[in-house]
């Protein structure tokens, strides 16, 4: 059998006899490793390292994995990932000293506020709500309620008598509307 047929967790094994298999495990995982990175961060270079220090940690606690019913290679592979991203992320949000969004589409469209005008800011503001008034209702208020008020996904979920799995489409749709309405105002 083909060393790249066999389970990504036999793959890790085997590298960590043989270090030039675990090439499989980079070659499969490193492009959705850099999508969800990028996603998180932001900046092309740093999702790149977090790939890479991801890879390296794949490879330093392979040793400590193992396949139990319920933990697959993939969600242990991708926590690394996730937990490295975000402890990059909170690195670059010290160094900048400014407060950034994981999620910036609410953000877009308002200017940077380092050095501007109360009045900038105010216009800014205005031009997000006038987005958000022109959305159903139902979408509007849980937007609001994530990006606006930072309620948690519970809290909301308690808020409007929804499932998590209600909340993120309806966020998802959310935002997808924000976008459209944002570029036609």
């Amino acid at each position: 059998m083909d060393d790249k047929q066999l389970p990504d967790e036999e793959v890790l094994k085997l590298a960590l006899k043989d270090p030039s298999k675990f090439s499989i495990l980079v070659e499969k995982y490193q492009a959705p490793f850099l999508r969800k990175a990028l996603g998180v961060v932001r900046s092309q270079p740093e999702a790149e390292d977090i790939v890479q220090e991801t890879f390296v940690k794949m490879y330093k606690y392979g040793k400590n994995f193992k396949k139990e019913s319920g933990i697959e290679f993939k969600s242990w592979a991708y926590k690394i990932l996730m937990n490295t991203s975000f402890t990059h992320y909170q690195d670059l949000k010290k160094k900048s000293g400014q407060t950034e969004y994981l999620d910036p589409v609410l953000y877009d469209e308002m200017p940077n506020t380092h050095g501007s005008s109360l009045a900038d800011i105010h216009d800014a503001k205005t031009a997000v709500n006038s987005v958000i008034t022109k959305m159903p209702e139902h979408l509007a208020r849980v937007l609001k309620l994530y990006y606006l008020e930072d309620k948690s996904y519970n809290d909301i979920c308690k808020l409007e008598k929804i499932t998590i799995t209600t909340l993120k489409m309806r966020l998802f749709r959310a935002k997808r509307l924000f976008q459209k309405i944002s570029t036609e105002v």
